[in-house]
């Protein structure tokens, strides 16, 4: 039932027109292109969650990218961040391959599911407070159906952010000392789910060498042990 239910969900997401600057933003970048990809049918629509709603992990992004996720329809495919996410879910044992190219391409995640604190690309990269608010709702209610969920990695500050404001509404837990954001940070929340933090794997934050690849790896291989553990 719950996964019927998040597949609902997802159509519904799929569907939202709620933020008028995001969905002219997103439906001109489809429009227009980039030369690169010119010949190549963009999606142009909010980006659905992409993994089982009955993972233990669940990995929550910013947004998708305006030539990544918003071109190919998938989180985190076809663009450099989803290279660095997808080869450590493989090598630590999160997917089927290294890489993700397009939505046909054979990628399946084990015991993960991936998502966004926004489902379109924002201009700049910098959503505006209402747009998150709007979006949060879906981020909620797949927390709620992720009944298996035991541990969260949130990618990047707004990330983080968005993940503790959906898990306080869905869960009514209201944390007395709030958790701050640093990469690597681990947090045990009540009801033992466990949330881990880490930079973005953007390039702007690779090729600064603010994350590194080991930095990266750390996240992932302490996400294995944490799941084991639990197992």
């Amino acid at each position: 039932m719950a996964s019927k239910e998040f597949q609902k969900l997802q159509r519904e997401i799929i569907q939202c027109r709620r933020c008028p600057r995001l969905v002219e933003w997103r439906e001109r970048i489809a429009r227009q292109k980039t030369r690169r990809f010119e010949q190549q049918e963009y999606w142009g629509r909010p980006v659905p969650a992409f993994g089982q709603s009955s993972a233990s992990l669940i990995i929550v992004g910013l947004a998708p990218a305006a030539h990544g996720g918003n071109r190919t329809g998938r989180m985190f495919t076809g663009n450099g961040s989803g290279e660095w996410l997808y080869d450590a879910l493989f090598r630590f044992g999160f997917a089927n391959q290294p890489y993700a190219r397009h939505r046909n391409d054979g990628l399946k995640l084990q015991d993960c599911l991936i998502t966004a604190a926004l489902r379109c690309p924002p201009p700049g990269n910098k959503p505006l407070a209402e747009e998150e608010n709007r979006c949060r709702e879906y981020l909620r209610r797949e927390l709620r159906l992720a009944r298996r969920k035991r541990l969260i990695i949130t990618l990047d500050h707004i990330a983080f952010n968005a993940f503790l404001k959906a898990w306080a509404e869905e869960s009514g837990i209201n944390i007395r000392e709030k958790p701050k954001f640093r990469h690597g940070a681990e947090y045990v929340l009540p009801g033992k789910l466990i949330l881990l933090a880490s930079f973005h794997p953007s390039r702007q934050n690779t090729q600064t060498k603010k994350l590194t690849h080991e930095m990266f790896d750390d996240i992932f291989r302490r996400a294995r042990e944490i799941l084991n553990h639990c197992g």
